[in-house]
């Protein structure tokens, strides 16, 4: 590597730890907004903080469609902003309004009538109660968060990733005392129990998008954008269409991978609690480690579209290798922690239960290993949304995901097949196998996508803008 190239690495990684760190700062808030109900919750019984894990975990797939689906928009906005298009892009913020609104329908149907979702599942009467009811207070919440990804990614695109992490964590500081009133019966709330959590949610989603809404309508820099100017236009077919065909794939994806990690869940429940649990423990700290590649797969996302916005892939290429680069570095270091620490990890969350220590130890070694997998996917597929190339990434997920982590993980922990069972560790070995297919097969798109000319680039670009 000549010393120039290195000296551009270096450059854009800068630029990358940048954007990427609010972004990621963000994540961790949200992320500690249901970890904060958990807790909260569990004060109460343990047949509430059962129903409002149920019910979050019902909860983000269908919402993670309709970000997916808006996730269309910082790619197209960032490539408009780099072209010297910033006029074109109040018209895509609006016409996302209107995919907010046309998705919010169907989610906020299923979301509420959420009973025939639970009558599959076998639960305490107490718990099934809170669900349905937790699931129905979101639900009133649920506009103004598909308003506030909305509003997140017109900022995001145009590289303003702080407000989302400052309103993030302030979302955060208001949960808190929410809780405490309604979980609890305080100020004069009635007391809600873990239904106390989804009104508490509702409410900060709003004052969320509102504050959101309120810093993009008065910020000088998003001012001369003139999205208010005519905030409802007439439904664009030919935008929404385009926006749709970026962000549908990335919306089943991500449904598809949240769905992966829950059904794993569910398939080692046979094996009994401590299994479950360390397996749990494993996920949720590899979830929390995900934040940081993918905080940093946003970020690519938005600066390679830039540099194609500017006419140079060539730039974009290097960008897209830099954030590769950042993405391992972070692998490495979250790698690091997760094995030293995990004998500490597992008795954080389950105090002094040496069982569910020793299986969690284990399993958090294979998390280790995972991360480099996961890294390089995930920053990979946030580089090939910066080119605009969201289809591949859908088939290689299903492909990944469902055509061999789930069928490959059920027959090493659940049956004698191939080896005598090995328990939940066959879903740690199905995940890893499933992730690095995905992680080659995505890099050899990006390579094939960028060994083409640069005027081939340009002008598949230019056909989807």
């Amino acid at each position: 590597m000549n010393s120039r190239l290195f000296s551009q690495y270096r450059i854009d990684i800068k630029k990358l730890i940048r954007i990427a760190t609010p972004i990621g700062l963000a994540q961790l808030a949200q992320t500690g907004m249901g970890t904060v109900d958990v807790i909260m919750a569990g004060r109460v019984s343990s047949a509430d903080v059962g129903g409002v894990g149920i019910g979050a975990s019902i909860w983000l797939p269908l919402v993670l469609f309709g970000q997916g689906l808006l996730l269309a928009l910082p790619p197209t906005i960032s490539y408009l902003n780099g072209s010297g298009q910033r006029h074109r892009i109040a018209h895509q913020v609006r016409q996302g309004l209107w995919i907010s609104f046309l998705v919010m329908i169907p989610l906020a149907l299923i979301i509420y009538h959420n009973d025939f979702i639970l009558q599959f599942m076998n639960m305490d009467a107490h718990m099934a109660d809170v669900t349905m009811n937790y699931l129905r207070a979101m639900v009133w919440g649920l506009p103004a968060y598909l308003l506030l990804i909305n509003f997140r990614c017109l900022n995001d695109g145009i590289a303003k990733t702080k407000p989302a992490m400052v309103i993030t964590f302030m979302g955060l500081m208001l949960n808190i005392p929410l809780n405490y009133m309604f979980i609890y019966g305080k100020f004069g709330a009635p007391a809600l129990g873990g239904v106390g959590c989804g009104v508490a949610t509702a409410i900060v989603n709003w004052a969320m998008a509102i504050l959101m809404i309120t810093y993009s309508a008065k910020n000088y820099n998003e001012r001369s954008l003139k999205v208010f100017e005519k905030i409802i236009e007439k439904p664009d077919i030919k935008t929404l269409k385009k926006l749709t065909a970026l962000g549908l794939p990335i919306a089943i994806a991500l449904c598809s991978e949240v769905s992966m990690f829950a059904l794993s869940s569910l398939l080692l429940s046979p094996l009994g609690a401590d299994v479950v649990a360390s397996h749990q423990i494993a996920l949720n700290t590899s979830a929390v480690a995900f934040m940081f590649p993918m905080s940093i797969a946003m970020a690519a996302t938005i600066l390679v579209a830039q540099e194609l916005g500017n006419h140079a892939p060539q730039k974009a290429k290097i960008m897209a290798h830099a954030a590769i680069i950042l993405g391992l570095i972070a692998a490495s270091v979250l790698a690091l922690v997760i094995w030293v620490f995990s004998a500490e990890i597992a008795a954080l969350i389950v105090g002094d239960n040496a069982t569910v220590i020793a299986l969690s130890g284990s399993l958090l070694a294979m998390a280790a290993i995972y991360q480099f997998s996961d890294s390089v996917q995930v920053v990979v597929s946030g580089i090939l949304r910066g080119y605009k190339d969201t289809k591949i990434i859908l088939y290689i997920t299903l492909l990944a995901y469902w055509g061999v982590g789930i069928p490959v993980g059920y027959i090493l922990s659940r049956t004698d097949w191939i080896v005598p069972s090995i328990g939940a560790k066959g879903f740690w070995v199905a995940f890893i196998i499933a992730l690095t297919i995905a992680a080659a097969l995505l890099f050899m798109r990006m390579r094939k996508i960028q060994s083409q000319s640069d005027e081939a680039i340009i002008q598949q670009l230019e056909r989807l803008k």
